[in-house]
């Protein structure tokens, strides 16, 4: 499969998972899913990178610690890119508690950008980010897959 049909099929994977509700460690499309997890599905499940499985991690690892867990798993698959390389499929991150603790799908580059993401008491549902957004002010940045960076 080429890049461009990759990346729409990861778009279009992430929009079936829409609605599932948010379940920390879980990857049930229906039943549960956190947004970790939900990058798993997508690009890992039903996707380029095949089966990844990072471990158990508890629910609150981010609000106590420095270690940058989230972002060590981005950085073994992909690589920084700036707003003007951003594709849709692409990854954007965000910082609740002490680290990089949020991560997202871009489905649509607007403006505003639109992302899907499983969020707490929210489920997988999409979000603009922007200024007149509350992931506007956590971005930390975005990310592509390193096989798809020319």
């Amino acid at each position: 499969m080429n890049i461009p049909d990759e990346r729409a099929a990861i778009v279009a994977e992430a929009k079936t998972w829409i609605g599932t509700p948010f379940h920390h460690g879980a990857r049930i499309k229906g039943a549960g899913v956190d947004c970790a997890q939900l990058l798993l599905a997508c690009y890992g499940d039903h996707g380029p990178l095949g089966p990844v499985d990072v471990g158990d991690y508890p629910p609150d690892w981010f609000l106590h610690q420095d270690r940058e867990r989230l972002l060590e798993w981005i950085h073994a698959f992909c690589a920084p890119v700036n707003s003007d390389g951003l594709q849709p499929g692409d990854i954007a991150l965000f910082r609740y508690g002490r680290g990089v603790s949020h991560a997202s799908i871009v489905l649509e580059l607007g403006p505003p950008i639109v992302v899907a993401h499983s969020f707490a008491r929210l489920g997988v549902t999409t979000s603009e980010v922007g200024p007149t957004h509350h992931l506007g002010s956590r971005l930390v940045g975005y990310y592509t897959l390193k096989r798809w960076r020319a």
